[in-house]
């Protein structure tokens, strides 16, 4: 049996080896593949329709974003107390001229159920950018309930945190006859937190004020 000196002093020539050169212990690394996976983005999104002689609602978006993958759940988009569920394929070209792209395919459920092919599309030539989101719904029940929906923003950004422009949009969700509104917006970014503001159908009896908020995470 080893006395307690003798492990002292074996514990002690360990020491000065190694504080003179001697081997050291090499801790394992995580491997190249790991570090350089590419991580997920997600997206959440809430925008407050205020309308002017019908009901106010909220219509929340979240997204998920892995290399080409694109996974979507929406609530309140196509129509009230309706959600969403979508996938879709990213891809971009250019840098200068930056162009993306995000063909989808959704199922809607609720209020109207059915499917939904539909596309995301951003064109940007600092500081200028063309936005547009679009979808067109197959009714599952009647074919009168076809639809094709879409939002578009042209806008300017004379600031990295300010931007002004216009929006067309294209939907029935405001149970309105009136199909398309367009109006003037304006947004405000800091960090990873977008503010925006449209006015739709300025006055008209079916102006709407929709304050949206973004946050990247």
């Amino acid at each position: 049996m080893t006395s307690p000196f003798a492990t002292i002093a074996i514990l002690l020539s360990v020491a000065v080896s190694e504080s003179l050169g001697g081997p050291e212990t090499i801790l394992p690394t995580k491997s190249t593949d790991e570090t350089t996976e590419a991580a997920w983005d997600y997206s959440f999104s809430i925008s407050t329709y205020l309308v002017q002689h019908a009901r106010d609602y909220a219509d929340p978006i979240f997204t998920a974003d892995h290399d080409w993958l694109h996974l979507e759940a929406r609530y309140n988009y196509e129509a009230i107390k309706t959600a969403s569920l979508w996938l879709g394929y990213n891809f971009s070209a250019g840098e200068k001229l930056s162009f993306e792209a995000t063909p989808m395919i959704g199922a809607v459920f609720g209020d109207i159920t059915g499917v939904a092919p539909g596309y995301t599309i951003s064109i940007t030539y600092e500081p200028i950018e063309f936005f547009t989101q679009g979808e067109y719904f197959f009714d599952g029940a009647i074919q009168a309930g076809n639809f094709f929906y879409s939002w578009s923003e042209l806008s300017y950004s004379p600031a990295r945190w300010l931007r002004i422009g216009l929006v067309v949009d294209r939907t029935k969700a405001f149970g309105s006859d009136l199909d398309i509104r367009r109006g003037p917006l304006i947004g405000f970014k800091y960090k990873k937190l977008d503010l925006s503001t449209y006015w739709l159908s300025p006055g008209s009896r079916d102006a709407t004020f929709v304050f949206a908020v973004t946050s990247d995470f």
